[in-house]
């Protein structure tokens, strides 16, 4: 796992924060190590979004997200991959690195 710089507190609220623009706009444009950590999070929300009963989803998945994050997860984005068994998210590694730092930037995004 990768640290970011930042202690344990703030790394999960970090990583929670990116979780959450991911799932209200259903792509976002971030770092390649921040895209691939964000990752396996999402994607495991994702299954137990549309493995468990709605309620039973709603309540884990609302002690780890915002309430309309959560609520998407369950009604809007779990149904939608129901005969999918993984992999919901693509990573897109650009060409373009950002100006500040240089550092390589990427694209995620939930698969169609």
């Amino acid at each position: 796992m990768r640290k970011f710089h930042r202690k344990r507190g703030m790394r999960k609220s970090f990583f929670q924060g990116l979780a959450n623009n991911l799932i209200m706009k259903e792509k976002i444009e971030t770092t390649v190590a921040r895209a691939k950590e964000i990752r396996p999070m999402v994607e495991r929300f994702v299954s137990i979004a549309q493995k468990k009963q709605q309620l039973t989803a709603l309540r884990f998945l609302l002690a780890r997200l915002p309430k309309q994050a959560a609520q998407k997860l369950v009604y809007e984005i779990g149904p939608r991959y129901k005969e999918r068994r993984g992999g919901y998210l693509r990573i897109i590694k650009g060409a373009k690195s950002r100006m500040r730092d240089g550092a390589d930037l990427a694209k995620i995004e939930f698969i169609k």
